[in-house]
Order: structure tokens, then sequence, then C-alpha cells
């Protein structure tokens, strides 16, 4: 792996990540606005919309290549575009944001046991101390350094839902690398169209039972404004940046980036909504800092 091609994955999952914070506050914010299974189909739909013009040939180019994929591309599909962000979704209707950021942040663990199960790739012991140290800076950051906030946190229904996404999220990452070798001849921006050409129709039932329910969004510009982040930010640019960084720096590495969503979260806050960085938002994010250098050094495994 050259340096180039490391730095490029690198900056590739951070700017995922930063996306998915982003994704985060709209979900938690547009939560009484949008129905769940409303903003899931519509922000893939507008999604799939703006790429299709660019990949119809692409996929036509690589046909054989989808054909030699074959069930792997629906699977991955469901997992990951289907999948993540409707539970996600639905549990932003019944959480509260700090339980969110919590179990989120079990994907680097859930990742590191399924592309060890999967793929026989067992981080390093340093990525382990590495993961630890974030840890403890994300602890740091949700107790807003007081250890007895953690104790006043309660979990219910939509925490539930968060671990299914969690578990979600941990197989699409491990599945992305461990098909690498049936996916890599499709252009990225093309094997992402393919995902949500296989994805959608896959929302649309859930989304016709939310109708059924008499659950509407209605059509006012901050509710389409929501739906073009979700589509142009949450869904191609980190999709990209992320299914890249899996297939660079492996499943595991990768996922130690969502260590950073609650640090993001944090300065987006501050940036958009006014909020001020306090003096533990800085030693939390910096020791965030500190555990994924440690952990995504090259080194033998």
């Amino acid at each position: 792996m050259s340096d180039r091609s490391r730095q490029l994955a690198i900056a590739g999952v951070l700017l995922a990540v930063l996306c998915w914070a982003g994704n985060a506050l709209v979900a938690r914010a547009f939560a009484g606005e949008i129905p769940p299974f409303a903003l899931a189909f519509w922000r893939w739909s507008t999604a799939l919309v703006i790429v299709l013009p660019f990949v119809v040939k692409p996929l036509w180019h690589h046909r054989r290549d989808l054909l030699h994929a074959g069930w792997r591309l629906p699977v991955i599909a469901g997992i990951g575009i289907a999948g993540y962000n409707t539970l996600l979704y639905s549990a932003a209707q019944t959480t509260a944001a700090i339980n969110i950021t919590l179990v989120n942040t079990c994907i680097p663990l859930m990742t590191f046991i399924c592309a060890g199960l999967l793929l026989g790739e067992w981080p390093a012991r340093r990525a382990w101390w590495g993961m630890g140290v974030a840890v403890l800076g994300l602890l740091v950051l949700i107790s807003q350094g007081q250890w007895s906030t953690l104790a006043s946190l309660s979990f219910n229904q939509g925490d539930m839902i968060m671990l299914l996404a969690v578990t979600d999220w941990a197989l699409y990452t491990v599945l992305l690398r461990r098909w690498s070798r049936y996916l890599t001849p499709i252009p990225p921006l093309a094997m992402l169209g393919i995902f949500m050409i296989l994805g959608v129709p896959l929302i649309l039932p859930l989304y016709l039972y939310e109708l059924s329910t008499g659950a509407h969004m209605a059509l006012i510009p901050a509710n389409f404004a929501a739906i073009g982040y979700t589509a142009i930010f949450a869904s191609l640019v980190a999709y990209l940046g992320w299914n890249h960084a899996v297939k660079v720096l492996g499943a595991a590495k990768a996922s130690m980036a969502n260590y950073l969503m609650p640090v993001f979260t944090a300065i987006l806050g501050w940036l958009l909504l006014g909020e001020g960085l306090q003096v533990f938002h800085w030693v939390g994010g910096a020791m965030i800092f500190c555990g994924l250098i440690l952990a995504t050094r090259p080194g033998r495994a």
C-alpha cells in the first residue's frame, strides 16, 4: 500500500464520518417532521436519481462483473442501503441523542470481532490499545467530564434498534472486504449505484406501510433541504469515501473512525447551533485522536 493511497483512504473515512455526524443531527432535528422510513426512502431515491446518469454506461460495461458478483450484490445492498440508516432513523424517534452516540460507538468493536471471525483479520495488539484509549476519550465526551452522568443513562426500545443497526453496519463493512475480489473490477461510483438500485426497492414496502399508518411528510423547504443533505453528503460522498477506506485500510481500521462521530457532532453543534466547546470536548477529542493514530499506524497484524 502506497503512502498516498493510505492518505487518501484516511481522508475518505474522515470525510465519511463528518458527513454522517451531520446525518445524525438531521435525524434528530427532523425526527418529528419526517417519518423514518420516508427519510430513508427519499434519501436514497434522490441519491439514485442524481447518480443514475453517471453509472448506466459503466454498469453496462461491467455487466459480466456484476453477474459474477451475483447474489452478493443484493445482500450488501440490503444490509448497507436498506438496513443501517433505516434502523438509525427509527431509533431516533424513541431514544436520546446521547444514547445513539453511545450505542453507535460499539461499531469498531463489533467490526473487530466480525473481521476476525469472517476474515481472519485480527488486529494487532496496538490496535486494541488504541481502541481502549479512544473509548476512554469517548466516555469523557459522553459524561461531560463527570462520571456520575454515565450512571444516570437509561436505555429503551430505540437503543435496542441501534444495537441492530450497529451489527448491520459491521456486517456491511466486513462483507465489503470479504467479497472485494468480486467488487474491485467495478468502479466505485458504479458499485454504489448498483447498491442503490437494489436497495431502494427494499425500503419501498416499509415506506408504503408507514404511509398506510397515516405518517406523512410536509412538503416544505426545510424537509426538502434535509433530504437533499442526506442524499448528497450522507449517501454519495460518505459511502464513496467509506467504501474506498475499507478496501485500502481494512474493515477493522476503517471502523475506528466511528469514534470521531461525537467529536464531529460537537464541532458541528458549535459551528451551526452556537453550542460552546467545553474543556471536556477538547480532552475527549484529543484522546480519541490519539487512540486512532495508535490503532491505525502501519504494522504487523
